[in-house]
């Protein structure tokens, strides 16, 4: 498992725990707005060894509650399972963050018992998945819909997630998204903060009144959506 970092104290990324988070190198996608640019692009770059992130674990055992396991793409690694595994062998909760595109491998992890919270980015409305996922155009979306559908059925606790871009989301986009997941059980809406470690620079977030008006285009559809981080 190539593990490329580790935050060991997070108080908001795994809803009501206390947690660390632990990153992985490599990802399918490339949104041009994301933060871990150094993960995506050059995904075998230096990181921590697995023996030392597990010994950290070890020694925070009654002192954190949980594990989230993000990136990049974890669903990308092949070596994903056993990883969930030894975390869970120690006594870890784990939320897991995704972008969907792997949804028989989810599920398959889920139902061996692996993860405990689901948190899969919906990038934008499926008319412009792809240039907001920074893919070619004719991206499949079905196994976005599959990982969608499968989470809506509600085996796992999960959120959606979507971080709103200048550049990227307009008030249409807002009303397809809400149509995409309606009646979701939980939904947020963050705006993009720009920094010096993005894919792409030159884009631009949203203001807190902005971001209310996205959420109040969605509402009909999700009454769950709130905002999170204005």
């Amino acid at each position: 498992m190539n593990v490329r970092g580790l935050q060991k104290l997070t108080l908001l990324d795994y809803p009501g725990q206390v947690a660390c988070t632990v990153f992985t190198g490599g990802c399918n996608f490339r949104c041009p707005f994301c933060h871990n640019r150094d993960l995506v692009l050059t995904p075998n770059g230096p990181g921590i060894s697995e023996e030392d992130f597990f010994n950290f674990l070890k020694k925070r055992t009654g002192i954190l509650d949980g594990v989230c396991v993000t990136g990049g793409e974890p669903l990308l690694s092949d070596g994903i399972e056993d990883f969930l595994s030894r975390i869970r062998s120690l006594g870890y909760l784990i939320k897991l963050d995704t972008n969907g595109s792997f949804p028989d491998r989810l599920q398959a992890l889920a139902e061996k018992g692996l993860i405990d919270y689901i948190a899969m980015d919906i990038k934008n409305s499926p008319e412009r998945y792809p240039e907001t996922a920074g893919l070619p155009a004719g991206f499949d979306l079905t196994p976005i819909g599959e990982s969608i559908s499968w989470l809506m059925k509600g085996t796992v606790p999960y959120e959606f997630r979507t971080t709103i871009v200048r550049e990227f989301h307009r008030p249409e986009d807002m009303l397809s998204i809400g149509r995409l997941i309606q009646g979701a059980s939980r939904y947020y809406l963050q705006s993009f903060a720009a920094s010096d470690t993005v894919i792409r620079s030159g884009l631009h977030g949203l203001n807190a009144e902005e971001m209310e008006k996205y959420r109040l285009l969605v509402l009909p559809y999700v009454p769950a959506a709130q905002l999170r981080g204005v």
